[in-house]
């Protein structure tokens, strides 16, 4: 979740959000609840644009949603930003979250140190994919 987001989210604090961010992004139920939502950032254009705030809903977790809506993004970013590379930063923390990334073909290239919420130190591990193929 980005920084400032306290858990569960609501409608404001994605709204809040999605005013700094490029093409915010939302999966709905059936019920027309937000299940999931990510966004794009950093745009350079015709380089590179960042992956931002993949959030599911923890009952739609493991669904194959997550994986539609990061397609989803990459799609966005190839065909509408036309950038090469789509680059994520993922926390050390977040095993699971590394594995799908890697799944998906996005690949490790560096560290970044970031500051948890308890003032714990994490490593920021960047992550990218080529656009290109």
């Amino acid at each position: 979740m980005f920084p400032t987001a306290v858990y569960p989210l609501t409608v404001d604090q994605i709204e809040g959000n999605s005013n700094s961010r490029l093409k915010p992004t939302v999966i709905l139920n059936h019920s027309g609840q937000v299940t999931g939502y990510s966004n794009l950032y950093n745009y350079e254009e015709a380089e590179r644009c960042w992956l931002g705030n993949v959030i599911l809903s923890p009952g739609y977790r493991g669904t194959g949603l997550a994986e539609a809506l990061i397609n989803n993004m990459i799609a966005i970013a190839r065909n509408e930003l036309v950038v090469k590379t789509l680059h994520l930063c993922c926390h050390s923390t977040n095993t699971r979250g590394l594995l799908f990334y890697s799944k998906l073909g996005f690949k490790p290239y560096d560290l970044t140190k970031i500051t948890g919420k308890q003032g714990e130190l994490i490593a920021g591990i960047l992550m990218r994919i080529s656009l290109n193929d």
